[in-house]
Protein backbone atom coordinates (compact mmCIF):
# COMPACT_ATOMS: atom_id res chain seq x y z
CA UNK A 1 0.00 0.00 0.00
CA UNK A 2 1.50 3.32 -1.09
CA UNK A 3 1.46 6.14 1.47
CA UNK A 4 1.88 9.76 0.30
CA UNK A 5 4.19 12.00 2.33
CA UNK A 6 2.98 15.61 2.12
CA UNK A 7 4.45 18.99 2.98
CA UNK A 8 2.87 19.87 6.37
CA UNK A 9 1.49 23.27 7.34
CA UNK A 10 3.76 24.78 9.99
CA UNK A 11 1.59 27.75 10.93
CA UNK A 12 -1.68 29.52 10.09
CA UNK A 13 -0.01 32.05 7.78
CA UNK A 14 2.45 29.57 6.22
CA UNK A 15 1.38 27.99 2.95
CA UNK A 16 4.67 26.63 1.64
CA UNK A 17 7.89 25.07 2.88
CA UNK A 18 11.38 24.37 1.56
CA UNK A 19 12.93 20.91 1.78
CA UNK A 20 16.46 21.52 3.04
CA UNK A 21 17.62 17.93 3.53
CA UNK A 22 16.45 14.37 2.92
CA UNK A 23 17.47 12.08 5.78
CA UNK A 24 16.62 8.94 3.79
CA UNK A 25 17.13 7.91 0.17
CA UNK A 26 14.91 5.85 -2.13
CA UNK A 27 15.06 2.20 -1.18
CA UNK A 28 15.74 2.86 2.52
CA UNK A 29 13.64 1.23 5.21
CA UNK A 30 11.83 3.79 7.40
CA UNK A 31 9.87 3.38 10.60
CA UNK A 32 6.75 5.29 11.57
CA UNK A 33 7.64 8.66 13.22
CA UNK A 34 11.31 8.29 12.21
CA UNK A 35 12.75 11.61 10.91
CA UNK A 36 12.40 11.56 7.13
CA UNK A 37 13.35 15.05 5.90
CA UNK A 38 14.06 18.58 7.14
CA UNK A 39 12.09 21.66 6.09
CA UNK A 40 12.49 25.38 6.57
CA UNK A 41 9.84 28.10 6.82
CA UNK A 42 9.82 31.58 8.38
CA UNK A 43 8.40 30.06 11.59
CA UNK A 44 10.32 26.86 12.05
CA UNK A 45 13.18 24.64 10.92
CA UNK A 46 12.00 21.13 11.69
CA UNK A 47 12.52 17.44 11.07
CA UNK A 48 9.38 15.89 9.61
CA UNK A 49 8.63 12.32 10.74
CA UNK A 50 7.54 9.52 8.47
CA UNK A 51 3.76 9.01 8.51
CA UNK A 52 4.15 5.25 8.01
CA UNK A 53 6.60 2.36 8.21
CA UNK A 54 7.83 0.86 4.96
CA UNK A 55 10.26 1.42 2.12
CA UNK A 56 10.88 4.94 0.77
CA UNK A 57 9.79 4.24 -2.77
CA UNK A 58 10.14 7.66 -4.39
CA UNK A 59 11.34 11.18 -3.63
CA UNK A 60 9.33 13.63 -5.73
CA UNK A 61 10.70 16.93 -4.46
CA UNK A 62 14.49 17.35 -4.29
CA UNK A 63 16.42 19.31 -1.68
CA UNK A 64 16.27 23.09 -2.02
CA UNK A 65 12.85 23.21 -3.65
CA UNK A 66 9.95 25.20 -2.17
CA UNK A 67 6.46 23.77 -2.58
CA UNK A 68 2.96 24.58 -1.24
CA UNK A 69 1.58 22.74 1.77
CA UNK A 70 -0.14 19.39 1.09
CA UNK A 71 2.13 18.81 -1.92
CA UNK A 72 3.16 15.14 -2.15
CA UNK A 73 6.93 15.17 -1.63
CA UNK A 74 7.58 11.43 -1.41
CA UNK A 75 5.90 8.03 -1.50
CA UNK A 76 6.37 5.21 1.00
CA UNK A 77 5.60 1.61 0.10
CA UNK A 78 3.87 0.37 3.25
CA UNK A 79 3.80 -3.22 1.97
CA UNK A 80 7.54 -3.07 1.51
CA UNK A 81 8.08 -3.17 5.26
CA UNK A 82 7.56 -6.93 5.20
CA UNK A 83 9.35 -7.56 1.91
CA UNK A 84 12.70 -9.34 1.90
CA UNK A 85 14.29 -6.87 -0.47
CA UNK A 86 13.63 -3.22 -1.07
CA UNK A 87 12.50 -1.93 -4.48
CA UNK A 88 15.14 -0.26 -6.64
CA UNK A 89 15.69 3.43 -5.87
CA UNK A 90 13.55 5.76 -7.90
CA UNK A 91 15.15 8.54 -9.88
CA UNK A 92 14.24 11.98 -8.61
CA UNK A 93 11.97 13.54 -11.24
CA UNK A 94 12.69 16.91 -12.67
CA UNK A 95 10.89 19.88 -11.05
CA UNK A 96 8.81 20.47 -14.20
CA UNK A 97 6.55 17.49 -13.48
CA UNK A 98 3.06 18.59 -14.59
CA UNK A 99 1.43 17.79 -11.26
CA UNK A 100 3.84 19.91 -9.21
CA UNK A 101 4.14 23.68 -8.94
CA UNK A 102 7.34 25.19 -10.27
CA UNK A 103 9.83 26.34 -7.61
CA UNK A 104 10.72 29.38 -9.65
CA UNK A 105 8.74 32.60 -9.80
CA UNK A 106 5.49 31.95 -11.65
CA UNK A 107 5.09 33.46 -15.07
CA UNK A 108 2.24 35.86 -15.64
CA UNK A 109 -0.98 34.12 -16.48
CA UNK A 110 -4.07 35.82 -17.85
CA UNK A 111 -7.01 36.33 -15.56
CA UNK A 112 -9.45 33.55 -16.44
CA UNK A 113 -12.77 34.81 -17.78
CA UNK A 114 -15.84 34.35 -15.63
CA UNK A 115 -17.18 31.78 -18.10
CA UNK A 116 -14.10 29.57 -17.58
CA UNK A 117 -14.63 29.32 -13.83
CA UNK A 118 -15.63 25.89 -12.49
CA UNK A 119 -19.44 25.56 -12.41
CA UNK A 120 -19.49 24.68 -8.70
CA UNK A 121 -17.67 27.85 -7.72
CA UNK A 122 -20.36 30.40 -8.43
CA UNK A 123 -19.68 33.88 -7.01
CA UNK A 124 -20.86 34.12 -3.43
CA UNK A 125 -21.56 30.39 -3.25
CA UNK A 126 -18.70 29.83 -0.82
CA UNK A 127 -16.06 31.81 1.01
CA UNK A 128 -13.09 32.80 -1.12
CA UNK A 129 -9.90 31.61 0.59
CA UNK A 130 -7.26 34.33 0.62
CA UNK A 131 -5.03 36.24 3.01
CA UNK A 132 -5.60 39.83 4.20
CA UNK A 133 -2.69 40.92 1.97
CA UNK A 134 -4.30 39.36 -1.11
CA UNK A 135 -7.67 40.97 -0.33
CA UNK A 136 -6.01 44.37 0.12
CA UNK A 137 -4.16 44.05 -3.20
CA UNK A 138 -7.39 43.04 -4.93
CA UNK A 139 -9.11 46.14 -3.56
CA UNK A 140 -6.20 48.42 -4.53
CA UNK A 141 -6.12 47.14 -8.11
CA UNK A 142 -9.88 46.65 -8.61
CA UNK A 143 -9.64 42.89 -9.13
CA UNK A 144 -12.61 40.63 -8.37
CA UNK A 145 -11.29 37.66 -6.34
CA UNK A 146 -14.19 35.54 -7.57
CA UNK A 147 -12.75 35.79 -11.09
CA UNK A 148 -9.43 34.21 -10.05
CA UNK A 149 -8.59 30.54 -9.81
CA UNK A 150 -6.40 29.95 -6.78
CA UNK A 151 -3.35 27.69 -7.10
CA UNK A 152 -2.81 27.34 -3.34
CA UNK A 153 -3.96 24.58 -1.03
CA UNK A 154 -7.71 24.03 -1.23
CA UNK A 155 -8.03 26.57 -4.06
CA UNK A 156 -6.58 29.38 -1.93
CA UNK A 157 -5.70 32.53 -3.88
CA UNK A 158 -2.00 33.16 -3.20
CA UNK A 159 0.12 36.28 -3.45
CA UNK A 160 1.62 34.88 -6.67
CA UNK A 161 -1.86 34.47 -8.17
CA UNK A 162 -2.63 38.08 -7.34
CA UNK A 163 0.70 39.32 -8.76
CA UNK A 164 0.01 37.43 -11.97
CA UNK A 165 -3.46 38.97 -12.19
CA UNK A 166 -2.07 42.47 -11.57
CA UNK A 167 0.59 41.90 -14.21
CA UNK A 168 -2.00 40.64 -16.70
CA UNK A 169 -4.13 43.68 -15.97
CA UNK A 170 -1.23 46.07 -16.60
CA UNK A 171 0.24 44.03 -19.46
CA UNK A 172 3.62 43.44 -17.83
CA UNK A 173 5.21 40.43 -16.15
CA UNK A 174 5.42 40.50 -12.36
CA UNK A 175 8.80 40.94 -10.77
CA UNK A 176 8.96 38.25 -8.14
CA UNK A 177 12.07 37.56 -6.13
CA UNK A 178 13.49 34.01 -6.32
CA UNK A 179 12.45 31.86 -3.39
CA UNK A 180 15.26 29.31 -3.55
CA UNK A 181 18.75 29.65 -2.07
CA UNK A 182 20.35 28.52 -5.32
CA UNK A 183 22.05 30.44 -8.07
CA UNK A 184 18.97 32.56 -8.76
CA UNK A 185 18.98 33.90 -5.21
CA UNK A 186 22.73 34.49 -5.03
CA UNK A 187 23.77 38.13 -5.62
CA UNK A 188 25.78 38.74 -8.79
CA UNK A 189 28.96 40.82 -8.84
CA UNK A 190 28.33 44.58 -8.91
CA UNK A 191 27.71 46.13 -12.34
CA UNK A 192 29.93 48.87 -13.71
CA UNK A 193 29.41 52.28 -12.02
CA UNK A 194 27.71 53.74 -15.06
CA UNK A 195 25.12 50.94 -15.25
CA UNK A 196 21.85 52.07 -13.69
CA UNK A 197 19.35 49.72 -12.11
CA UNK A 198 17.05 48.16 -14.76
CA UNK A 199 13.72 49.80 -15.24
CA UNK A 200 11.91 46.63 -14.24
CA UNK A 201 13.76 46.24 -10.93
CA UNK A 202 11.45 45.45 -8.03
CA UNK A 203 10.41 48.44 -5.95
CA UNK A 204 9.28 48.71 -2.35
CA UNK A 205 5.54 48.27 -2.78
CA UNK A 206 2.79 46.49 -0.94
CA UNK A 207 2.18 44.16 -3.88
CA UNK A 208 5.40 42.20 -3.45
CA UNK A 209 8.03 41.21 -0.92
CA UNK A 210 11.42 42.82 -1.60
CA UNK A 211 14.53 40.82 -0.64
CA UNK A 212 17.15 42.70 1.33
CA UNK A 213 19.64 42.66 -1.54
CA UNK A 214 17.14 43.75 -4.20
CA UNK A 215 15.80 47.04 -2.90
CA UNK A 216 15.75 49.84 -5.46
CA UNK A 217 19.19 51.23 -4.61
CA UNK A 218 22.03 51.51 -7.16
CA UNK A 219 24.29 48.49 -6.83
CA UNK A 220 27.45 50.64 -6.64
CA UNK A 221 26.13 51.99 -3.32
CA UNK A 222 25.79 48.46 -1.89
CA UNK A 223 29.09 46.95 -3.02
CA UNK A 224 32.13 48.98 -2.03
CA UNK A 225 35.54 48.36 -0.50
CA UNK A 226 36.21 44.87 0.84
CA UNK A 227 33.14 42.72 1.28
CA UNK A 228 31.88 39.18 1.51
CA UNK A 229 28.60 38.10 -0.11
CA UNK A 230 26.55 35.48 1.75
CA UNK A 231 23.21 34.30 0.34
CA UNK A 232 20.27 34.44 2.74
CA UNK A 233 19.31 31.08 4.20
CA UNK A 234 15.89 29.73 3.29
CA UNK A 235 14.65 30.44 6.82
CA UNK A 236 16.01 33.99 6.70
CA UNK A 237 14.26 34.62 3.36
CA UNK A 238 10.97 33.37 4.80
CA UNK A 239 11.36 35.52 7.92
CA UNK A 240 12.03 38.53 5.70
CA UNK A 241 8.86 37.90 3.68
CA UNK A 242 6.76 37.38 6.80
CA UNK A 243 8.04 40.54 8.49
CA UNK A 244 7.58 42.69 5.38
CA UNK A 245 4.05 41.31 4.97
CA UNK A 246 3.24 42.07 8.62
CA UNK A 247 4.37 45.69 8.38
CA UNK A 248 2.38 46.15 5.16
CA UNK A 249 -0.78 44.53 6.54
CA UNK A 250 -0.86 45.87 10.12
CA UNK A 251 -0.48 49.55 11.08
CA UNK A 252 1.90 49.14 14.02
CA UNK A 253 1.58 51.30 17.14
CA UNK A 254 3.77 50.94 20.24
CA UNK A 255 3.12 51.54 23.92
CA UNK A 256 5.83 51.32 26.61
CA UNK A 257 5.59 50.88 30.37
CA UNK A 258 8.08 50.25 33.17
CA UNK A 259 7.58 47.47 35.71
CA UNK A 260 9.12 47.03 39.15
CA UNK A 261 10.13 43.36 39.23
CA UNK A 262 11.83 43.46 42.62
CA UNK A 263 9.33 41.09 44.21
CA UNK A 264 9.49 38.63 41.30
CA UNK A 265 13.31 38.80 41.09
CA UNK A 266 13.63 38.19 44.83
CA UNK A 267 11.23 35.23 44.70
CA UNK A 268 13.06 33.68 41.75
CA UNK A 269 16.51 34.15 43.33
CA UNK A 270 15.31 32.52 46.55
CA UNK A 271 13.48 29.61 44.86
CA UNK A 272 15.40 28.70 41.69
CA UNK A 273 17.82 26.13 43.19
CA UNK A 274 15.16 24.26 45.13
CA UNK A 275 12.75 24.55 42.17
CA UNK A 276 15.26 22.90 39.81
CA UNK A 277 16.12 20.10 42.28
CA UNK A 278 12.48 19.33 43.06
CA UNK A 279 10.98 19.56 39.57
CA UNK A 280 14.08 18.95 37.38
CA UNK A 281 13.47 22.05 35.29
CA UNK A 282 15.03 25.52 35.41
CA UNK A 283 13.13 28.48 36.82
CA UNK A 284 13.23 31.49 34.48
CA UNK A 285 11.49 34.88 34.37
CA UNK A 286 9.39 34.00 31.31
CA UNK A 287 6.55 32.10 33.07
CA UNK A 288 5.95 35.15 35.28
CA UNK A 289 5.40 37.23 32.15
CA UNK A 290 3.24 34.55 30.52
CA UNK A 291 0.94 34.40 33.55
CA UNK A 292 0.76 38.21 33.67
CA UNK A 293 -0.04 38.34 29.92
CA UNK A 294 -2.82 35.78 30.43
CA UNK A 295 -4.34 38.04 33.11
CA UNK A 296 -4.15 41.01 30.72
CA UNK A 297 -5.71 39.06 27.82
CA UNK A 298 -8.57 37.88 29.99
CA UNK A 299 -9.30 41.44 31.03
CA UNK A 300 -8.88 42.87 27.49
CA UNK A 301 -9.76 40.14 24.93
CA UNK A 302 -9.40 42.55 22.01
CA UNK A 303 -5.69 41.71 22.13
CA UNK A 304 -6.38 37.98 21.95
CA UNK A 305 -7.85 38.34 18.49
CA UNK A 306 -7.29 38.20 14.74
CA UNK A 307 -8.72 40.27 11.90
CA UNK A 308 -10.47 38.48 9.04
CA UNK A 309 -11.50 41.06 6.46
CA UNK A 310 -14.17 43.20 8.13
CA UNK A 311 -14.61 40.78 11.05
CA UNK A 312 -12.71 40.53 14.34
CA UNK A 313 -12.16 36.98 15.56
CA UNK A 314 -12.04 36.89 19.37
CA UNK A 315 -10.28 33.69 20.43
CA UNK A 316 -11.62 31.85 23.46
CA UNK A 317 -8.35 29.98 24.01
CA UNK A 318 -5.22 31.86 25.07
CA UNK A 319 -2.30 30.39 23.12
CA UNK A 320 0.95 32.27 23.77
CA UNK A 321 3.70 32.16 21.14
CA UNK A 322 7.21 32.54 22.60
CA UNK A 323 9.98 33.77 20.29
CA UNK A 324 13.07 31.54 20.60
CA UNK A 325 16.37 32.81 19.17
CA UNK A 326 18.35 30.23 17.19
CA UNK A 327 21.82 30.41 15.67
CA UNK A 328 20.19 30.32 12.23
CA UNK A 329 17.05 32.42 12.77
CA UNK A 330 13.99 32.79 14.96
CA UNK A 331 11.18 30.41 15.85
CA UNK A 332 7.87 30.91 17.68
CA UNK A 333 6.58 27.75 19.39
CA UNK A 334 3.18 28.08 21.04
CA UNK A 335 2.06 27.33 24.61
CA UNK A 336 -1.47 26.03 24.01
CA UNK A 337 -4.21 26.87 26.53
CA UNK A 338 -1.83 28.93 28.66
CA UNK A 339 -4.79 30.22 30.65
CA UNK A 340 -5.51 26.71 31.94
CA UNK A 341 -1.96 25.86 33.04
CA UNK A 342 -0.42 26.55 36.44
CA UNK A 343 2.99 28.15 36.87
CA UNK A 344 4.92 24.85 36.92
CA UNK A 345 3.10 23.58 33.84
CA UNK A 346 3.99 26.73 31.90
CA UNK A 347 7.64 26.58 32.96
CA UNK A 348 7.97 22.95 31.92
CA UNK A 349 6.20 23.63 28.63
CA UNK A 350 8.49 26.60 27.94
CA UNK A 351 11.71 24.70 28.63
CA UNK A 352 10.57 21.71 26.56
CA UNK A 353 9.54 23.81 23.54
CA UNK A 354 12.74 25.89 23.62
CA UNK A 355 14.95 22.81 23.82
CA UNK A 356 13.20 21.02 20.97
CA UNK A 357 13.14 24.20 18.87
CA UNK A 358 16.94 24.39 19.05
CA UNK A 359 17.28 20.70 18.12
CA UNK A 360 14.71 20.89 15.28
CA UNK A 361 12.35 18.48 17.02
CA UNK A 362 9.19 20.63 17.06
CA UNK A 363 6.00 19.18 15.62
CA UNK A 364 4.00 21.22 13.07
CA UNK A 365 1.09 21.74 15.47
CA UNK A 366 3.44 23.25 18.07
CA UNK A 367 3.98 26.40 15.98
CA UNK A 368 0.32 26.84 15.03
CA UNK A 369 -2.74 28.56 16.48
CA UNK A 370 -0.94 31.25 18.48
CA UNK A 371 -3.26 34.07 19.57
CA UNK A 372 -0.67 36.41 21.16
CA UNK A 373 3.13 36.52 21.25
CA UNK A 374 5.96 37.43 23.63
CA UNK A 375 9.56 38.15 22.63
CA UNK A 376 12.46 38.78 24.98
CA UNK A 377 15.26 40.95 23.54
CA UNK A 378 16.15 41.79 27.14
CA UNK A 379 17.90 38.46 27.53
CA UNK A 380 20.58 39.88 25.21
CA UNK A 381 20.78 43.15 27.11
CA UNK A 382 18.29 45.25 25.15
CA UNK A 383 16.48 47.86 27.24
CA UNK A 384 13.57 48.46 24.84
CA UNK A 385 12.49 46.65 21.69
CA UNK A 386 9.76 47.42 19.16
CA UNK A 387 8.83 43.97 17.84
CA UNK A 388 6.93 43.29 14.63
CA UNK A 389 3.55 41.61 15.09
CA UNK A 390 3.44 37.90 14.26
CA UNK A 391 0.51 37.49 11.87
CA UNK A 392 -2.36 36.84 12.25
CA UNK A 393 -2.08 38.14 15.84
CA UNK A 394 -2.90 41.76 16.67
CA UNK A 395 -0.37 42.16 19.49
CA UNK A 396 3.08 41.15 20.71
CA UNK A 397 4.76 41.93 24.05
CA UNK A 398 8.46 42.83 24.04
CA UNK A 399 10.49 42.43 27.24
CA UNK A 400 13.52 44.56 28.03
CA UNK A 401 16.45 43.69 30.26
CA UNK A 402 15.80 43.37 34.01
CA UNK A 403 18.34 45.57 35.78
CA UNK A 404 18.70 47.39 39.05
CA UNK A 405 18.11 51.14 38.88
CA UNK A 406 17.52 53.95 41.41
CA UNK A 407 13.85 54.89 41.55
CA UNK A 408 11.72 57.07 43.79
CA UNK A 409 9.61 55.11 46.29
CA UNK A 410 7.53 57.16 48.76
CA UNK A 411 9.70 60.25 48.19
CA UNK A 412 12.86 58.27 48.86
CA UNK A 413 15.43 56.87 46.42
CA UNK A 414 15.57 53.08 46.39
CA UNK A 415 17.35 50.45 44.28
CA UNK A 416 14.81 48.30 42.44
CA UNK A 417 14.87 45.62 39.71
CA UNK A 418 13.20 47.40 36.81
CA UNK A 419 12.12 46.31 33.32
CA UNK A 420 10.70 48.14 30.31
CA UNK A 421 7.94 46.31 28.42
CA UNK A 422 6.67 47.26 24.97
CA UNK A 423 3.34 46.33 23.42
CA UNK A 424 3.21 46.41 19.60
CA UNK A 425 -0.39 46.31 18.42
CA UNK A 426 -2.46 46.47 15.26
CA UNK A 427 -4.23 49.83 15.26
CA UNK A 428 -6.99 48.47 13.03
CA UNK A 429 -8.26 46.47 16.01
CA UNK A 430 -6.66 47.90 19.16
CA UNK A 431 -6.62 51.54 20.30
CA UNK A 432 -4.13 53.17 22.64
CA UNK A 433 -6.53 53.18 25.59
CA UNK A 434 -6.95 49.40 25.49
CA UNK A 435 -3.21 48.90 24.95
CA UNK A 436 -2.25 50.90 28.04
CA UNK A 437 -4.96 49.29 30.15
CA UNK A 438 -3.58 45.91 29.12
CA UNK A 439 -0.05 46.96 30.05
CA UNK A 440 -1.28 48.27 33.39
CA UNK A 441 -2.88 44.88 34.10
CA UNK A 442 0.38 43.11 33.26
CA UNK A 443 2.29 45.56 35.47
CA UNK A 444 -0.15 45.07 38.35
CA UNK A 445 0.08 41.27 38.16
CA UNK A 446 3.89 41.31 38.26
CA UNK A 447 4.40 43.99 40.89
CA UNK A 448 1.86 42.35 43.23
CA UNK A 449 2.78 38.75 42.50
CA UNK A 450 1.00 36.35 44.82
CA UNK A 451 0.64 33.10 42.86
CA UNK A 452 2.53 30.03 44.16
CA UNK A 453 5.21 28.53 41.92
CA UNK A 454 3.65 25.06 41.95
Amino acid sequence: MAVDVVMPQMGESIFEGTITKWLKKPGDQVERDEPLFEISTDKVDAEIPSPSAGILKEIRIPEGQTVPIQTVVAVIDGAGAAAASAPPPAVIPTPDKPTLPSPAAPAAKPVPPAAAAPPAAAPGAERIHSSPLVRRLAKEHGIDLASLEGTGAGGRITKQDMEAAIAAQSGSAPAVAPSLPGAAARPTPPPPPQAAAPAGAPAVHGSQFVPVLQVAVPRERIYFGSYEVQPLSVMRQKIAEHMVASTHVSPHVYSVDEIDLTKVASLRAKSKDDFEKRYETKLTFMPFFVKAAVAGLRAYPALNASLDGASVVLHKEINIGIAVALDWGLIVPVIKNAGEKNFLGIQRNLNDLAERARSKKLKPEEVQEGTFSITNPGVFGGLIGLPVISQPNVGILGLGAIEKRPVVIDDAIAIRSMCYVTLSYDHRVVDGAIAHQFLHKVKEALENWSEPLV
